[in-house]
């Protein structure tokens, strides 16, 4: 067991495997382990010179790229914290999490906004002249993520977890010394964890600064990519491209692909575990606050269809909403607990909000589920996304799961809108395929052979905007308030 402080982490790469040895490529631009530790020196150098210090945060907002991970190992080196945001915010959200961060320093891409914060640009202390060695300082958190949530408010959610981690714990399929490939935003708290602790292992990480489902299978064949993780959005993305070059090119390299962030369609998930084999597709559910996550692999998967697996290392509790327990077949909110949790001390905060945290130390991060008889858990939807219509409970994902099945339907989503008759009526949002034209009529009749009858969608959208980001995150809340608020001035 040996303990890493994570801003030693290219320092110590670089003498353990070799200077030249490459350890971060976003595109042609390719870095190893040796320039990577001179440039967190320089780095580090110029954000002490700013007065960064042990528990300070500094504020990312920076697209996939190579600078990124030079900056949070020069703010590990400095004991501060990375707090990381969308570099697509507008200025007035970029605000709202400044406000609750408080951090020593801001450091952004688009050039607008470093005019409009004063803010740093993304190759702040790249070129600093000082690049002597530091000594690394332990900061007391991590990392501090952002996060809108179910309602659209921003929060920080701040890691309780030191910047030091034991290299001698690898989970998750984790390879030592190997190549990963990263196609989700380092703004999303699953890629962001998964490629820093890669890279604690010695493994080299191959950056997307925007996802391409081609590109994708090319990076994959050209650099022996062992491990990766994925959102539903890219997987479907991947599934409908032309078979050929499904079997064209080399995934044998490919060991683990794990997929978060969002509830994938049975017929897709069906898709991978075909191509790829059930033993490489697993599945993990959690969050960005880490108090338990449920896993499995696609052998679990086809023997409990639909399930997201049982908890790794917790605990898990559904209650009903009266709080009582229900037993295994219920839907109700689902409650975890870590194991060896300790009432009174947490792993994560916020700041902003408020947690779903009861006496015992069980928390929820407001979604409906139930288990099996086996312990495997089965999500319903969000506890804010359920919509009642007429008495009736519908969860969302089931109705967008039906429409993702068409072959003209690229996304999908679905939310109550007010009806003076029913409460609610289920509304569906659809961005076809690319020179697809699909009717509104014939999307409801092909739900129609999938849902029973009271789910169904009673009007379809149609949009040519992406309607989930780039982790494949959906803001139902901000889109239903949209669409209410256009109907009120009607």
């Amino acid at each position: 067991m040996a303990e890493v402080l994570l801003g030693d982490v290219p320092e110590r790469n670089a003498d353990r495997l070799g200077a030249d040895r490459w350890a971060l490529r976003h595109g042609d631009d390719a870095i190893g382990w040796g320039e990577l530790a001179e440039r967190t020196l320089r780095r580090a150098h110029a954000l002490a010179g700013l007065g960064v210090a042990r528990g300070d945060r500094v504020v990312l907002a920076l697209p996939n790229c190579n600078a990124f991970y030079e900056l949070t190992f020069a703010i590990w080196k400095l004991g501060a914290t990375p707090a990381v945001v969308s570099p697509r915010l507008p200025a007035a959200e970029l605000n709202a999490i400044l406000e609750l961060a408080e951090p020593r320093a801001v450091v952004v891409a688009d050039p607008d906004l470093q005019t409009a914060l004063g803010a740093l640009p993304a190759d702040f202390g790249r070129d600093h002249p000082e690049n002597a060695p530091l000594a690394s300082v332990e900061a007391p958190s991590w990392k501090a993520m952002t996060s809108g949530g179910s309602t659209g408010r921003p929060k920080l959610i701040v890691d309780h977890h030191p910047a030091r981690m034991d290299d001698a714990v690898r989970g998750l399929g984790m390879p030592r010394d190997g190549v990963m490939l990263n196609p989700a935003p380092l703004y999303h708290n699953f890629p962001f964890a998964m490629t820093h602790m890669m890279m604690l292992h010695g493994t080299s990480v191959v950056g997307m600064a925007r996802f391409d489902a081609e590109e994708f299978l090319t990076l994959v064949e050209r650099y022996r990519v062992q491990w990766v993780s994925l959102v539903p959005t890219m997987m479907n993305r991947i599934a409908r491209l032309p078979d050929e070059l499904h079997k064209a090119r080399d995934m044998s390299s490919l060991e683990t692909v794990w997929h978060t962030a969002a509830p994938i369609p049975p017929w897709l998930k069906e898709f991978w575990i075909d191509w790829l084999g059930p033993e490489r597709i697993w599945e993990m559910y959690g969050g960005t606050e880490g108090f338990c996550t449920t896993q499995l692999n696609g052998v679990e998967w086809l023997e409990h269809r639909g399930s997201v697996g049982r908890p790794a290392g917790g605990e898990i509790l559904i209650l009903g909403d009266d709080g009582n327990a229900l037993p295994p077949g219920e839907v109700g909110e689902i409650y975890m607990r870590r194991v060896g949790a300790e009432p009174g001390k947490p792993s994560y905060h916020y700041v902003g909000s408020d947690s779903r945290r009861l006496p015992d130390g069980f928390e929820s991060f407001g979604d409906y589920g139930w288990v099996d008889e086996d312990g495997y858990l089965y999500i319903a939807d969000r506890r804010t996304d359920l919509i009642l219509s007429a008495g009736r409970n519908i969860y969302p994902a089931e109705v967008e799961a039906a429409l993702l099945e068409h072959p003209e339907v690229a996304e999908a989503i679905v939310i109550g809108l007010p009806d003076p008759d029913l409460g609610a009526r289920v509304h569906g949002i659809v961005k076809p395929e690319d020179g697809a034209n699909p009717a509104a009529d014939e999307l409801i009749a092909f739900a129609k052979e999938r849902l029973v009858s009271y789910k169904l969608p009673r009007t379809i959208e149609f949009t040519s905007e992406p309607l989930r980001d780039e982790a494949g995150k959906a803001r139902r809340s901000r889109l239903r308030d949209d669409r209410i608020a256009a109907m009120e001035k009607t």
